[in-house]
């Protein structure tokens, strides 16, 4: 355990921060697991929906510095590549 003041302060932050970043995660997570669930059903109009709300959220991720900017281009252009395919497929 820290003694001195600054890592006592350092130690709260970071319990915040981590707990900051750990939401974010969940939202996007939980955003791209309803995407892949629309997109497995076969529903493309609710794939296409739900895609949009996970470009939020990893914009939002990644502003907020829980993620790094070019995860969430990668997470995004890949997710976007998976609904196109299925366009072309279904």
């Amino acid at each position: 355990m820290a003694n001195i003041k600054s890592a006592k302060k350092r130690i709260r932050q970071t319990k915040v921060r981590t707990l900051r970043n750990k939401i974010q995660k969940t939202m996007f997570r939980t955003a791209i697991r309803r995407f892949e669930t629309a997109l497995s059903q076969g529903d493309v109009v609710t794939a296409e929906e739900a895609l949009r709300f996970v470009y939020a959220r990893l914009d939002r991720a990644a502003q907020k510095g829980a993620i790094h900017k070019n995860t969430a281009s990668r997470k995004k252009s890949r997710l976007s590549h998976r609904l196109n395919q299925h366009r072309q497929v279904g």
